[in-house]
C-alpha cells in the first residue's frame, strides 16, 4: 500500500477500463490540513501540524510535508516536532472542518443518492445506477475530483473498483489527488501483491498472526490452507480474510449508516489530581456528547469513560443505561458513577466521555414515567441558545470557573466519526 506521506503513490491513466466498476471510495487529502493551507494561503508547501501548540496534546492531522518527516496523526505533537521542528503547528477549527464536510458530501449527493459516509472526510458512493445520467464510473470519479476542487478548493482521492474493499484499498495507494481504477477483471491481479496489512479491517494483531506464519501478501492467503487461516485468526476472521483476498465482498453502501459511537476528550496542560475539577470536566464533556446526539438524531444505550494517568496508563469503563438517552444530564451521571469505580493513585494526563451502542431517537415505546422530561426541556432550551449564539455562550454555572490553578484542557480532538 501506499504510505501516508503519499510516497508509492499509484494512479490510472487516462481512458483506464472502468468495466465491471460502481463502487467509489472517496477520501479528502490531508483533510484538516488541507483546509487550514486554504483558509491560509501562506501556509501552503509548508509542514503543518493541525493540533494544540503544546507538546501534550496529539496531531489531529499533518500535512503531507509533515507526513514525509514522519509525524502521523494522533502522534503527540511534542513527538511531531521533534520528527519535523521546523512544522508550524495551526490550532484546529472544527466547526470550519464540519462545515467543508457537509459541503463535499452535498456535492457526492448530487451525483448519487447512494452515500455511505464513512468520517468526516470519506465516503463510499455506489454509481451503478447514475451512468445513464452522468457516464461511465470512471467519468463519474473524474468528474466529482473535478468539483471537488471547483467548489471546495480542496483535493480528493479516489479509488474505483467492483467492490467497497478494493475501492478503499485503491484511494489509499492513489492520495494524494490522484484516482486509481480496478476493473472486475483485473481484481485478482491488483490484490496479490499486497501486503496483508492492506486488508480492510485486517489490524496489526491479526496481521502478526499471519506474518507469523509465513503469510505476508495476499498471494500467500491465497496459497495458504483455509484451515491455516482459522487457526490463525479464529473462523469469523479467517472467513472474511479468505473471501476478501479473493476480491469477493457482499456488502452494499449503506445510506443509512450511523455512527457507533460519540464521544468528547481533553488532555490536560497539566496533569490533575483534583476529583472535583475531574467530575467537573466529565460534566462538560457529558453535555457536549449530549448536544452532538440531539443534533443528530441518536440516543445512547451505553455511556463509557477513559481516564489516562500521568504514567500513559488507560483504563475506560463502561455503563449500560436502563433506558437510551441523549440527555447530557443522564450521560453525566453515569460517567460520575463509572470515574468514582476508577482507582487514581496517580494524577490524570486526559479524561474523555463517550456514547455507544445508538440508534435513532424516538424508537422506544413511551414509559409512563419520564424522569428526563425536565432536563430534556431544559437542554431543548441550551440547544436553541447554542444554535443562536454559538457554542459556550451559556453553560452550567457549576462549570465556570472550575478549571483553576493552571489546568485548562488543550483544545480538544476533532469529533471523530467511529465506525468501529
Amino acid at each position: 500500500m501506499g504510505r501516508g506521506d503519499g510516497s508509492g503513490r499509484v494512479v490510472s491513466a487516462d481512458g483506464a477500463d472502468d468495466s465491471g466498476t460502481g463502487i467509489l471510495h472517496v477520501d479528502m487529502d490531508a483533510f484538516y490540513a488541507s483546509v487550514e493551507q486554504l483558509d491560509d494561503p501562506s501556509l501552503i508547501g509548508k509542514a503543518i501540524i493541525v493540533g494544540a501548540p503544546d507538546g501534550r496534546s496529539v496531531v489531529s492531522s499533518a500535512s503531507y510535508e509533515a507526513r514525509r518527516f514522519g509525524v502521523r496523526s494522533a502522534m503527540p505533537v511534542g513527538q511531531a516536532l521533534r520528527l519535523c521542528p521546523t512544522a508550524v503547528v495551526v490550532r484546529p477549527h472544527f466547526e470550519r472542518y464540519l462545515a467543508v464536510s457537509s459541503q463535499v458530501m452535498r456535492i457526492f449527493r448530487d451525483i448519487t443518492p447512494l452515500v455511505e459516509p464513512l468520517s468526516i472526510d470519506e465516503a463510499f458512493l455506489d454509481v451503478r445506477g447514475a451512468r445513464r445520467l452522468w457516464g461511465s464510473p470512471g467519468h463519474i470519479a473524474l468528474m466529482l475530483r473535478q468539483r471537488v476542487r471547483d467548489e471546495t478548493g480542496l483535493t480528493c482521492s479516489v479509488g474505483v473498483a467492483a467492490t467497497k474493499h478494493v475501492a478503499k484499498m485503491a484511494s489509499t495507494l492513489s492520495k494524494p489527488d490522484g484516482m486509481l481504477i480496478v476493473a472486475a477483471a483485473d481484481t485478482e491481479a491488483f490484490l496479490a501483491p499486497r501486503s496483508v496489512r492492506a486488508l480492510w479491517g485486517v489490524g496489526p494483531k491479526a496481521s502478526e498472526a499471519l506474518e507469523g506464519r509465513g503469510i505476508r501478501t495476499i498471494a500467500d492467503v491465497l496459497d495458504a490452507p483455509r484451515e491455516v487461516l482459522d487457526r490463525a485468526l479464529g473462523p469469523a476472521m479467517g472467513d472474511r480474510v479468505w473471501h476478501l483476498a479473493r476480491g469477493i465482498d457482499a456488502r452494499e453502501v449503506d445510506t443509512e449508516r450511523v455512527e457507533k459511537s460519540v464521544g468528547h476528550e481533553e488532555t490536560f496542560d497539566q496533569d490533575i489530581g483534583d476529583a472535583v475539577v475531574l467530575r467537573s470536566e466529565l460534566r462538560r464533556l457529558a453535555d457536549r456528547v449530549g448536544a452532538r446526539l440531539r443534533a443528530n438524531g441518536w440516543e445512547a444505550s451505553t455511556v463509557a469513560i477513559k481516564v489516562r494517568f500521568s504514567d500513559f496508563t488507560t483504563i475506560s469503563r463502561s455503563q449500560t443505561l436502563a433506558e437510551p438517552t441523549a440527555v447530557g444530564q443522564r450521560i453525566g451521571d453515569a460517567a460520575h458513577e463509572l470515574f468514582g469505580s476508577v482507582e487514581r493513585a496517580l494524577p490524570v494526563r486526559l479524561i474523555g466521555v463517550r456514547a455507544e451502542r445508538l440508534r435513532p431517537a424516538g424508537v422506544a415505546a413511551p414509559t409512563l414515567w419520564d424522569d428526563d422530561e425536565g432536563w430534556r426541556r431544559i437542554e431543548d432550551a441550551l440547544d436553541g441558545a447554542t444554535a443562536k449564539f454559538g457554542r459556550g455562550a451559556v453553560t452550567r454555572a457549576t462549570l465556570l470557573g472550575s478549571r483553576g490553578g493552571g489546568s485548562v484542557p488543550t483544545s480538544p480532538p476533532a469529533p471523530r466519526f467511529d465506525h468501529g
